[in-house]
């Protein structure tokens, strides 16, 4: 089995086992139009493949571990979404969900995900209480303050930002908790594996900023140009499109090299690089280092 298809088969079982019956169906119906409208799934794929590297004894809670990172992961995009913050008429291609169920729902559809991303883990993870409090533990650290991603939407708000500390909260942080998750969720140390994730969270908010400067609405699923519309900090804005097409391949080379060394290091390599060309595609970035070359070579010689 796949790593996809083994994250959305737990998303939808563990989905349907939380929300129970009676509850609003509204609510409902908007709740499954965040969650099961195509995502990647990166961050229960990572989760899982860290798992599999680490042994993973104890399946059932690597899937609730993965299920709950992208039950946030997909709570945030909601409340991102919202007029409050982008007023993004767009997500994965599909009307956000306050475009389609109206701004209350929306905003009861984010809750209710975060609640139940840890009404998941609890109901899986009652046989190993030790693993299930560093899990719940290890998945506040990547949502919550000082550093996770509700820190990394208020810095938003702030008149300053520093680019780095914005872009490993926002988008980081859950990178690192996806990796640690699957290590705890099988009984291992988790410092070794938060290089991973750190690399390859920061590498993906990178790609988001090269894209919503060169993408269109069909490719990226949602509007382009958010950046500069709304005055964010940007990897484009710091150091110019070339300069962020050759931070994102640095980034994924780190990443790689960060695998500590397993029987799953090939795997984990591949599915590295798989996402490096989903995110900035080969031709992009090789069309980035052409113009530097040619940048380069138009510079006068300098005399020694």
């Amino acid at each position: 089995m796949s790593l996809l298809t083994r994250a959305e088969q737990a998303l939808s079982t563990h989905f349907e086992a939380a929300t129970g019956s009676g509850a609003p169906p509204l609510l409902q119906a908007a709740m499954r139009h965040a969650v099961f409208s195509g995502g990647a799934r990166i961050r229960p794929q990572l989760c899982i493949a860290v798992a599999t590297a680490c042994g993973d004894d104890a399946p059932e809670l690597s899937n609730a571990a993965a299920v709950a990172l992208e039950l946030m992961h997909c709570a945030s995009l909601v409340h991102d979404d919202m007029p409050a913050f982008d007023n993004a008429p767009l997500r994965r291609g599909r009307p956000t969900v306050h475009k389609a169920y109206g701004e209350p729902l929306a905003l009861l559809a984010g809750d209710g995900l975060i609640v139940m991303a840890y009404r998941v883990m609890l109901l899986s993870g009652q046989r190993q209480p030790q693993r299930l409090i560093a899990l719940l533990d290890n998945l506040t650290q990547g949502v919550g303050l000082p550093d996770g991603i509700v820190a990394g939407q208020a810095w938003e708000c702030e008149t300053t930002a520093d680019l780095g500390q914005y872009q490993r909260a926002k988008t980081g942080a859950l990178f690192v908790s996806a990796t640690c998750a699957g290590a705890l969720s099988s009984g291992h140390a988790p410092e070794p594996w938060a290089p991973l994730g750190a690399f390859l969270g920061e590498a993906y908010q990178v790609a988001d900023d090269i894209r919503d400067v060169i993408g269109d609405v069909a490719s990226l699923g949602k509007p382009a140009g958010q950046d500069a519309l709304h005055a964010r900090p940007s990897a484009t804005q710091v150091l110019g499109l070339d300069g962020a097409i050759q931070h994102f391949e640095n980034l994924i080379r780190q990443a790689g090299d960060s695998v500590p060394p397993c029987a799953s290091r090939d795997m984990l390599r591949q599915l590295v690089q798989h996402e490096s060309e989903r995110l900035v595609p080969k031709a992009v970035c090789e069309g980035s280092r052409q113009r530097r070359v040619q940048q380069a070579q138009a510079l006068p010689p300098v005399l020694l």
